[in-house]
C-alpha cells in the first residue's frame, strides 16, 4: 500500500534521534525503510493504548461509587458506551463459546474488540493513520489470538488436543485409520496456522484500503462529498472489529471444546 503522511509523521520528525540515525542505519535496514516513518503505526498503536486505558480508568471511577454505578445513566456517556460495548461482545462470546467459557475467556475477547475498534476508529480521524492498516500490528494481535487458543486448548484437554486435530478416536482404531490420521494431521496443522494470517490479513487490507478511499475522497472533493465513503468505513470500522472477535471466540471454542460435545 501507498505510504500516508499523517501529523504523527510531523511529529516524530521532530525527534532528533529520530530523523538524523535515520541515514546512519545500515543499507539493508534502509532498504526495508526501517525509520522513523516506519514506526508511526507503533507509535499510533502506543496511543490508542493509553487512550483506551484512559478512558477505562476514568470509566472505574464511577464504579467505586456504587449508590451512582446502580442507576443508569439518562445521557451516552462514556461509561454507558463501554457497557453497551463490552455487553455486545459478552453476549457475542456467549453464544458461541457458552455462558461459563465467556466468562473465563472474555478479558482477551474483551480486550481485542477495544483496541481493534479504537485503532479503526482512528482512521476517521484526518490526518492520523489507524494502527491496524499495518499488517505488523495486526500480526501482532492475530498472534496473540493464535497463542491464546492453543495454549488454552492444550491445557484443557492436554494430548487429546493433538488427537482431535487427527481424528484419532472418532472411528475405529484399524491400519486404515491409522494411515488417514497421518494425513489429516498435517493438514489441520495447516489449516491452524493459515487462520492468524487470514486474521491479520483480511483487518489490514480492509483497514488500509478503506482509510486511502477516504484519504483520496478528501483530497480530490469539498468536505461534504466524501460522506458516503465515510459512512461506509464506519460499517468497515464495526464490521472488522465484529469478524475479528467471533473469529476469535470461535477459535477458544474450538480449541477448548471436549471430545465428548463434539
Amino acid at each position: 500500500m501507498p505510504e500516508h503522511v499523517s501529523f504523527l509523521h510531523y511529529l516524530l520528525y521532530q525527534i532528533d534521534v529520530l530523523r538524523e540515525g535515520a541515514p546512519n542505519l545500515p543499507h539493508s535496514l534502509q532498504n526495508h525503510h526501517m525509520s522513523y516513518l516506519s514506526m508511526e503505526h507503533f507509535f499510533m498503536a502506543a496511543l490508542v493504548m493509553l487512550v483506551v486505558l484512559y478512558l477505562a480508568w476514568t470509566v472505574r471511577g464511577t464504579y467505586t461509587r456504587l449508590r451512582e454505578s446502580t442507576i443508569p445513566e439518562e445521557e451516552l456517556t462514556t461509561r454507558t458506551f463501554f457497557e453497551m460495548f463490552f455487553e455486545y461482545f459478552y453476549n457475542l462470546a456467549t453464544d458461541v463459546m457458552g455462558a461459563k467459557n465467556a466468562k473465563r475467556f472474555f478479558p482477551i475477547i474483551g480486550a481485542s474488540a477495544a483496541f481493534i475498534f479504537f485503532s479503526n476508529v482512528s482512521a476517521m480521524i484526518p490526518g492520523m493513520l489507524p494502527p491496524t492498516a499495518n499488517l505488523n500490528i495486526t500480526a501482532g494481535c492475530a498472534a496473540l489470538v493464535f497463542i491464546a487458543f492453543n495454549y488454552y486448548g492444550i491445557k484443557e484437554n492436554g494430548i487429546e488436543y493433538f488427537k482431535h486435530m487427527a481424528g484419532w478416536g472418532v472411528f475405529k482404531q484399524t491400519w486404515a485409520n491409522v494411515l488417514l490420521a497421518m494425513l489429516v494431521f498435517p493438514i489441520e496443522v495447516i489449516s491452524l496456522c493459515v487462520r492468524p494470517v487470514t486474521l491479520s490479513i483480511r483487518l489490514m487490507l480492509n483497514m488500509a484500503v478503506d482509510h486511502l478511499l477516504v484519504s483520496i475522497f478528501m483530497g480530490l472533493f469539498a468536505l461534504l462529498l466524501p460522506l458516503p465513503v465515510m459512512l461506509l468505513g464506519c460499517i468497515v470500522i464495526v464490521v472488522q472489529t465484529l469478524v475479528f472477535c467471533l473469529l476469535t471466540a470461535i477459535y477458544i471454542g474450538l480449541a477448548t471444546e471436549h471430545s465428548e460435545e463434539h
